[in-house]
C-alpha cells in the first residue's frame, strides 16, 4: 500500500530527466530544501563513534573503516582505557593492540596504524591531535575522510564533507553528483552545501541511508525527500 506521503509527492516529483536539465542554483535550493527535511527528520544527527577527545575520535574512526560504528563502539572503551594518550599507543606492543582491535577487521594494518600515529604525534604534535587538513591527512592511517570527521566533529572546523558508502550512495539517488570517486564527491557537495553545514549534512545522510535510503531496497515510499529524489520509485 502506498503512503500519504508518497501519494502526495507525485504530483509535481522530480524525474530524472528534470534533474539532468537542472541549473545550478536550482539545484542548490534543492539541496537547501533536502538539508531543511532531513535536519526535521533526524534532529538528532549526530557522528556514532562514541568519543571524549580528538584523540579517542580519531582511533575510532581508523578502526571504523569497512567495520560498522556499533562493532567500533564495542571495542574503543577497553582500548581507550588500555591507550589513554599518544605515548601509550606510541609504545604498544604490536600483538596486544592486534587482539585489541582484531574484531573490527584488518586489525594487522589497524594496529601498525595506531602505533605509528601514537609515534608521529608524539614527535611531531607534542602528543595532540592536530587540527588541519594537511597535518591530519599526514599521519599514519589518515585520509581525507576521516580528517573531515575529526576536524567536524571534535574540533567543529567544516574544512570538507565527509564521504562515505551512505553519503555517496544518497548524494547519487539525489542527482546532486554523478561521480563515484569520493573526492569528487565530496568536491561537488561542497559547491551545493552550505559550508556551515557540511559535517551535519553528512551526519543526515548517514542517518537516512541507514534508515530509509538502503543500499538493496530503499523504502521511497516512506522518505520525506521523495520529490526531490529522480531516483524514487513510487
Amino acid at each position: 500500500m502506498t503512503s500519504p506521503k508518497a501519494t502526495a509527492a507525485r504530483k509535481g516529483r522530480l524525474t530524472p530527466a528534470m534533474a539532468k536539465r537542472e541549473s545550478k542554483p536550482k539545484k542548490r535550493q534543492r539541496t537547501a530544501e533536502i538539508l531543511q527535511r532531513l535536519e526535521e527528520e533526524y534532529p538528532d544527527a549526530c557522528c556514532a563513534l562514541e568519543h571524549r577527545t580528538p584523540l579517542q575520535l580519531l582511533v575510532a574512526t581508523i578502526l571504523s573503516a569497512q567495520c560498522t560504528d556499533k562493532r567500533v563502539n564495542m571495542v574503543t572503551p577497553a582500548l581507550f582505557e588500555r591507550f589513554p594518550d599518544a605515548a601509550s599507543y606510541a609504545a604498544a606492543e604490536m600483538a596486544e593492540l592486534e587482539e585489541m582491535v582484531r574484531s573490527t577487521g584488518f586489525y594487522r594494518n589497524k594496529a601498525k596504524s595506531l602505533q605509528g600515529l601514537g609515534q608521529a604525534l608524539q614527535s611531531d604534535y607534542d602528543g595532540e591531535v592536530p587540527a588541519t587538513m594537511k597535518e591530519l591527512a599526514s599521519l599514519p592511517g589518515v585520509g581525507r575522510k576521516t580528517a573531515n570527521v575529526v576536524l567536524g566533529n571534535a574540533f567543529g572546523i567544516d574544512d570538507g564533507v565527509v564521504v562515505d558508502t551512505h553519503v555517496g550512495r544518497l548524494s547519487n539517488r539525489l542527482g546532486l553528483t554523478e561521480q563515484k570517486n569520493p573526492v569528487k564527491i565530496e568536491s561537488d557537495l561542497m559547491a551545493l552545501v552550505p559550508k556551515g553545514d557540511w559535517t551535519l549534512w553528512a551526519h543526515l545522510l548517514i542517518f537516512h541511508g541507514r534508515e530509509v535510503c538502503k543500499a538493496r531496497k530503499p523504502a521511497c515510499a516512506d522518505c520525506v525527500l521523495v520529490d526531490l529524489c529522480p531516483s524514487a520509485e513510487i
